[in-house]
């Protein structure tokens, strides 16, 4: 199949956290209408919890757009990496604080109680995404504690949600853990999951929404163990072995290929896989050259 030149420089699996690049199925559209329905509700805390690589950060930048749509002033703010001190500074650049406003000689937690006051006087809610608090540093946490738990009107229309990696939960203080009225659940894709995603994801750069053939979906949700990030990753490797190739539709062997090219030698067979310990699969030298790519 002859595809134009454009195309072929635009590879769909580009891992974007943009909310237009978020692929919304059955479990993603109740996962974001679960944290709707804390705004609706005027609750305080809802959590987002999943392993590595399940989507939480990308559907906290949906939960973004969707808040804003329903007249919230949202925002999100990465914990990761921060230093003490530096959240609350960063989480006031991200709300709209006029000029003067931000220009006023107030302590920033200050200038934060005026926003909160501001918008609960519109009735106007509040919506903060807090992404990665298990990664949060201690000021970070005591701050957030103090959000969600406190009864002044003025954080009244406030909204926190936070995601957190599903094996640091119980790292999560009695005062957090006790204000969460809603804990929203990723997990890892079945293979009716993944599916639909990539052929989505390939329609939307113009490319055959059967690229992947319905065996070498399957094959690449097992290698990726079902974790999003890993689909992604390696269905982004697996179009530039079929551009390279030229090959209309991709299958399992070549799926293969590019996981067994990625993995380090030492790793272990393929998920769920049942080899005869003499079978060797052919190498492909295009298919080799993913590898270089891949950094």
């Amino acid at each position: 199949m002859v595809r134009d030149q454009t195309d072929r420089h635009r590879n769909p699996f580009d891992g974007s956290l943009a909310a237009g690049d978020y692929f919304v199925g059955p479990a993603q559209e109740e996962a974001l209408a679960r944290l709707e329905w804390l705004v609706d509700e005027q609750q305080r805390l809802g959590l987002v919890l999943g392993p590595s690589g399940c989507g939480k950060s990308h559907l906290a930048a949906k939960a973004v757009r969707r808040f804003g749509a329903l007249g919230a002033e949202a925002t999100l703010l990465s914990l990761r990496g921060l230093r003490e001190g530096d959240w609350l500074e960063l989480l006031l650049d991200r709300l709209s604080l006029d000029p003067l406003t931000a220009a006023e000689p107030l302590r920033p937690w200050q200038k934060l109680e005026n926003r909160l006051r501001e918008n609960t006087l519109m009735e106007r809610p509040t919506a903060i995404i807090f992404d990665d608090l298990h990664e949060a540093t201690p000021d970070a946490v005591a701050g957030i504690e103090r959000l969600v738990s406190s009864a002044e009107p003025r954080f009244s229309r406030l909204l926190v949600v936070a995601t957190v990696a599903a094996h640091a939960l119980g790292q999560l203080s009695a005062g957090i853990m006790g204000q969460a009225a809603v804990r929203v659940e990723l997990a890892a894709w079945s293979e009716a999951e993944a599916t639909p995603f990539l052929a989505w994801a390939l329609a939307r750069t113009g490319r055959p929404a059967d690229l992947f053939s319905p065996s070498a979906a399957a094959t690449l949700t097992r290698l990726a163990s079902g974790v999003p990030r890993t689909i992604c990753q390696l269905a982004r490797l697996a179009v530039v072995a079929a551009d390279a190739e030229g090959l209309s539709q991709l299958d399992p062997l070549t799926v293969e290929r590019v996981w067994r090219e990625l993995m380090p030698a030492s790793a272990a067979e393929p998920p769920g896989a049942h080899r005869d310990p003499s079978e060797q699969l052919p190498v492909n030298p295009q298919v080799r050259a993913v590898r270089r790519l891949w950094g």
